[in-house]
């Protein structure tokens, strides 16, 4: 590559939409030369030609990754690959979720497997994005099976950055520092707004209760009828809160070494207003070495140190709950401890309702530490023919959790608002994960005339265990332990009498495996490719061993003569493959234990024993998955173009049976579920004369999930009794099971003309039913509203999702906006339904402004009074469903490059992540939940305004 080439390669970020597009800008006729040359990725235990690949391979590369400000870098992936869904968690080093074409197990692990430099885990939480060279996601079966049951969920390779054999030591310091807050932040009724609400209620506590705001805390100035405080309590709970990180590596090699050594220090303190923060420390060395002409080897060592105060989580339902007309401090509580904490029972509500006096008096550290390594020997026993490599893997991470609920003391009224010395508790928990992975393959390529063929075979032996221990103790009167005091905080300052421990379910288990791959290619156009793993573990005695078959196949249509002179055509593949794949992170057989019973026959004490009478059969659940793709370049490989279909079917999933005799349900491999769809990605990248450059990248993944046999059940509950979701052969996991609303009744006449009405008022109670309440469907005609009435509501994962960027350059300056969003779901609020636990609380803006005052103020929503009525609020309905819609700037960065002679080189960043979103439901603070789409303490993602500097040297 040319030296002015090389120039521009750190100036122009590429915008993914699912492939693998070089970011650098390059003239015209460069680009067709860079990317002719063959590229090569990751597969399982090898490499292999793009070009050659018959399955769906998905690669993001070093300069996308390090845009995103964040500890977790797997974020980075979200909008940057097709059919892979990032769910993110604003909580400080909490790693995002990761959904690959779908959700696959209702009862088993649906994360991916990582591959980091030939070490297998689970998260990579160990990881400094810096050191990430590239990601590589194996998107379906045909890619994935060669990995086992590991690779149930897909795989993400990751490569991280080593040194390079003659060269010199390069030093490289990496440094951004940023501020995060929340964005989209929700509005909750004012104090105007929140009084208005609770005076239309009817309900007189809650009339009451403003007025005892107003003798308590004085009338407003501006206006008399309101109490003088006017508490915006996510104002008051949230934060402006910093993140940085610094990287500092040296890397290069000689004739017979290539080193890279590096350590990472990041930063992060949560927006949520408590002690809640996160750090971690890194130190990485990766060496390769030519001990011969014949012998390779190499080792990656990675340890890593993260503290972690963890967030309060009931405190994000208090912040919403928490009413206007109170102050965060009542200062007439003049004994307090801590602090005077306002207290809503004063006011006659039912509970304190205030968060912060959870957020200030707890203190939950984790302390994470994670060592792992990688080492390898590769023997060329015939040159560029026969080699065999031996790998050996190891990891060891260990969490250890100090837990405090502290003593604080507010007031005495009724019950107190206090936690006492005795209610005051210690927590520890120490878990160890630790696995020894050991591979062993021999690989042989060989080329006759026209024919390429590569042979794989190979062995692995896994040994995986777990260790859990869990102790409580409650302090008292009298001990050593002190608030103020964070040396006393020990479990042996607890009261002995009372302490709670457990073992948790610690486990070891071991798999050893056979595998073997066959790749062949005639005459560079006809593509073949087959691997089969057989696998065996002692985690399921009643299946000890499994076949994992897969194929594919290619078609460079391209290279045919009635094409290959097509000028303004580069590529034209088609290509299909079918893996099958294992998961195997299912709970095994739960063991049938005896329990004591105790009862009096015939004026006798007798004591017995009573057996569980479940009877699980539990084997691993199996996916089978079907690809078709085509891979096409245009325009002297400017424009660039993947799309798949495929189907993905769940087979043995594990489910819960009813049993015939008895009430406890059994757990057995008798469900399916499919997950099919399609993906495509497109991008386009080019140069307007010497010193202009630009690239456009989009993908678009459509996915649609449903449960396809529950061994001829009717459904299986889910969700919990208020908000049920179920699942339902032709429905999606998890559907949303409830009334429709048809709109609002407006006057008495409307109440009175409708049977479903009359039959309440009659039935239930006069007056169940008025203007203003929500007026359902009756589904069956029978002129009732009862259970009979409910209908499927909508699917809780999403159906599609997108992402795409744009970037420029000129000269050294370059910028890059990258966007995202998804929807087809539902949310379930369940912070505006959870009045049906209680009334007192607040309510969100949106409701307050549009609630129905009178007739035809709206249809939409009830009246203050129909909020706090059963027939409104004990009915999961459409009305607390919200549409899960978003699309969101994802990343805005503008950066220079200074590239002088006699000075090292240097970048200069300024970037916005996570700027803006917008959403269809506009009291959803983060409309990115789990897969069972419900919406209830979820940590906000925040927004990050960072400046970043690299020096090289």
């Amino acid at each position: 590559m040319k030296q002015s080439d090389l120039k521009y390669s750190c100036l122009i970020a590429v915008l993914y939409f699912g492939m693998n597009v070089n970011a650098q800008t390059t003239p015209r006729d460069t680009v067709a030369k860079e990317q002719k040359i063959e590229e090569v990725v990751m597969i399982g235990y090898g490499k292999q030609k793009k070009i050659d690949l018959t399955s769906s391979v998905a690669t993001v590369k070093a300069a996308d990754i390090v845009k995103t400000p964040s500890g977790q870098a797997t974020q980075a992936l979200q909008g940057k690959v097709a059919g892979v869904q990032i769910i993110s968690n604003g909580s400080p080093g909490e790693a995002p979720k990761i959904n690959i074409r779908g959700v696959h197990s209702i009862n088993g692990n649906n994360q991916p497997l990582y591959v980091v430099d030939g070490l297998f885990v689970d998260n990579i939480e160990f990881l400094n994005p810096n050191d990430i060279q590239d990601f590589t996601v194996l998107k379906d079966a045909s890619a994935s099976a060669i990995y086992g049951v590991l690779a149930a969920n897909g795989v993400v390779v990751i490569t991280t950055k080593g040194g390079s054999y003659n060269r010199k030591a390069k030093l490289t310091y990496d440094t951004y520092y940023g501020y995060q807050f929340a964005n989209n932040v929700i509005k909750m009724a004012n104090t105007e707004q929140y009084t208005n609400f609770a005076l239309e209620s009817g309900s007189q506590f809650e009339i009451d209760a403003i007025g005892a705001a107003i003798q308590r805390f004085g009338r407003s100035r501006t206006n008399p009828n309101l109490p003088d405080v006017n508490t915006d309590w996510y104002k008051e709970a949230l934060r402006i809160a910093p993140i940085q990180s610094h990287s500092l590596s040296v890397d290069g090699g000689s004739e017979k070494v290539a080193y890279s050594l590096g350590g990472n220090f990041f930063s992060q303190d949560g927006i949520l207003n408590m002690k809640n923060s996160y750090q971690r420390f890194n130190v990485r060395a990766k060496v390769d070495a030519k001990a011969t002409s014949w012998l390779n080897v190499g080792t990656v060592i990675n340890y890593t140190r993260g503290e972690k105060y963890d967030d309060e989580g009931s405190a994000w339902q208090q912040i919403y709950y928490a009413v206007p007309v109170m102050p965060v401090y009542d200062y007439l509580f003049t004994s307090a401890t801590v602090m005077p904490y306002a207290d809503a029972q004063v006011l006659g509500y039912r509970g304190h309702d205030n968060p912060f006096a959870l957020m200030d008096n707890v203190d939950k550290l984790g302390v994470q530490k994670s060592l792992n390594f990688n080492t390898y020997a590769e023997i060329t026993l015939l040159p560029k023919e026969l080699t065999f490599k031996t790998t050996l893997s190891y990891n060891n991470r260990n969490i250890s959790e100090r837990l405090m609920e502290l003593p604080y003391y507010v007031n005495s009224i009724g019950n107190g608002f206090q936690r006492t010395l005795d209610q005051s508790s210690i927590t520890r928990n120490n878990s160890t994960y630790e696995d020894y992975i050991w591979d062993n393959t021999l690989t042989w390529n060989r080329t006759f005339g026209k024919h390429d063929l590569t042979l794989l075979v190979g062995t692995s032996y896994a040994d995986q265990s777990y260790k859990f221990m869990s102790m409580k103790g409650f302090f008292f009167n009298g001990s050593l332990f002190s608030r103020d005091n964070e040396s006393s905080w020990y479990i042996n300052n607890a009261s002995p009498d009372g302490r709670i421990t457990s073992e948790g379910q610690p486990y070891r288990f071991y798999r050893t495996s056979y595998f073997g791959r066959l790749s062949y290619k005639f005459m560079d156009r006809y593509i073949a490719y087959a691997t089969l793993r057989n696998e065996g573990s002692n985690k399921f005695p009643n299946q000890k061993t499994i076949n994992l078959p897969a194929f594919g196949l290619g078609w460079i249509i391209s290279e045919e003569s009635f094409l290959k002179n097509v000028s303004w055509l580069n590529l034209l593949k088609l290509r299909a493959g079918w893996g099958r794949l294992a998961n195997d992170a299912v709970n095994a057989n739960r063991a049938n234990t005896p329990f004591a019973v105790n009862t009096v026959f015939a004026d006798t004490y007798v004591a017995a024993y009573q057996f569980t009478t479940f009877k699980d059969d539990v084997r691993r659940e199996f996916t089978e998955e079907t690809n078709i793709g085509l891979s096409a370049e245009f325009l002297r490989r400017r424009l660039t173009l993947e799309a798949d279909y495929f189907i993905k079917d769940t087979k043995n999933m594990v489910i819960p049976v009813q049993p015939i005799v008895g009430s406890e349900v059994s757990y057995k491999n008798v469900g399916t579920m499919r997950n099919k769809g399609y993906e495509i990605s497109a991008g386009w990248r080019d140069k307007i004369g010497e010193n202009w450059g630009y690239s456009i990248n989009g993908n678009f993944s459509h996915i649609k999930n449903e449960i396809t046999d529950l061994n001829g059940q009717a459904f299986i509950a889910r969700g919990s009794g208020d908000f049920p979701q179920r699942l339902v052969v032709g429905q999606p996991i998890d559907v949303f099971y409830g009334y429709d609303v048809i709109g609002v009744y407006q006057n008495q006449a409307e109440v009175n003309a409708d049977p479903t009405a009359v039959y309440a008022n009659a039935n239930q109670g006069a007056g169940t039913v008025k203007p203003g309440y929500f007026k359902y469907r009756d589904i069956n005609g029978d002129g009732k509203i009862d259970s009979d009435d409910r209908m499927y509501l909508g699917s809780p994962v999403p159906t599609y999702y997108y992402g795409g960027s744009i970037a420029v350059n000129y000269k050294n300056w370059d910028l890059s906006v990258a966007v995202y969003g998804q929807g087809g779901n539902k949310i379930l609020n369940r912070n505006r339904a959870e009045v049906i636990r209680t009334t007192g609380r607040n309510i969100d803006a949106d409701f307050a402004i549009n609630r129905w005052h009178g007739e035809g103020t709206t249809n939409d929503y009830v009246s203050s009074e129909g909020y706090r009525q059963s027939w409104n609020n004990q009915k999961l309905s459409k009305f607390w469903l919200q549409d899960g819609d978003f699309f969101r700037v994802q990343n805005i960065q503008i950066g220079y490059t200074l590239k002088q002679q006699g000075v090292p080189e240097m970048r200069f960043t300024l970037t916005a992540d996570r700027p803006f979103m917008w959403t269809k439901s506009k009291n959803l603070m983060n409309p990115e939940v789990a897969n069972d789409g419900v919406n209830l303490d979820v940590y906000p993602t925040p927004s990050v305004i960072s400046f970043g500097y690299s020096i090289k040297f």
